[in-house]
């Protein structure tokens, strides 16, 4: 057995529009809709402003008084994905770490996770609502190995784990998932934007429409991989 095959398995995964069908932020911001939240999620996407800096700046559009309503709509629109509960059930059997790493914030992204018995392994941002609008905090920002103002910088998480003991699996969906594919070993997308850049840049990738396709994966290479 190679050297990378004796390193211990541990799996990154995001939140928003992996866990959940959908991305929760795009959603609540289609459901409060902010004047010029359009402007700034294109801005985003296009990589022309960080995600710490977008991502401030579209909660700020938003009054602090709406919280309860806000965390009351993603409850009863939060579409878990397939197969997800036994993908939980899967990692706990074999012991494999898993870490939730979301560019979410933590007070909607909490919770959803709470009755998985999860949110003890969640890295994501955080949140005030003691001024007008919600102000955005960021508890896991670049180290200086990035300058790329993630706000939840996943790869600095990841590297919290030496490459040489882990082997480091990322699953994802979008932009808040690259930057952390590159530094993975292995990659589960199940988004059209980060299934392109694993194409293009050539990163050990599969695709996935349900967690029990990313179980199947596992399995087959648990005599190879999981230890």
């Amino acid at each position: 057995m190679s050297e990378e095959m004796r390193k211990t398995p541990i799996i990154f995964c995001d939140f928003d529009g992996t866990i959940t069908t959908k991305d929760n932020i795009i959603a609540i911001m289609q459901y409060v809709n902010p004047p010029g939240w359009e402007e700034i999620k294109d801005d985003i996407l296009a990589e022309r402003v960080s995600i710490r800096s977008g991502v401030g700046r579209l909660f700020q559009l938003i009054p602090s008084s709406k919280k309860e309503e806000i965390i009351e709509f993603v409850l009863e629109q939060a579409n878990i994905r397939e197969g997800f509960q036994e993908f939980l059930q899967f990692v706990r059997e074999h012991h494999i770490p898993l870490k939730i790493v979301s560019g979410g914030i933590d007070f909607f992204v909490e919770p959803v996770l709470k009755p998985f018995g999860i949110t003890h392994s969640l890295y994501c941002n955080g949140s005030r609502f003691d001024q007008p609008t919600i102000h955005i905090t960021w508890p896991h920002r670049c180290d200086s190995l990035c300058s790329n103002d993630c706000g939840c910088c996943k790869p600095t998480i990841l590297r919290h784990y030496p490459s040489e003991t882990y082997y480091k699996i990322v699953i994802g969906d979008s932009i808040t998932d690259l930057q952390a594919a590159k530094e993975a070993d292995e990659v589960f997308a199940c988004g059209s934007f980060l299934l392109e850049k694993c194409r293009e840049l050539s990163l050990k990738h599969s695709a996935f429409t349900s967690f029990h396709e990313v179980i199947h994966h596992l399995e087959a290479k648990r005599e190879e991989v999981i230890r």
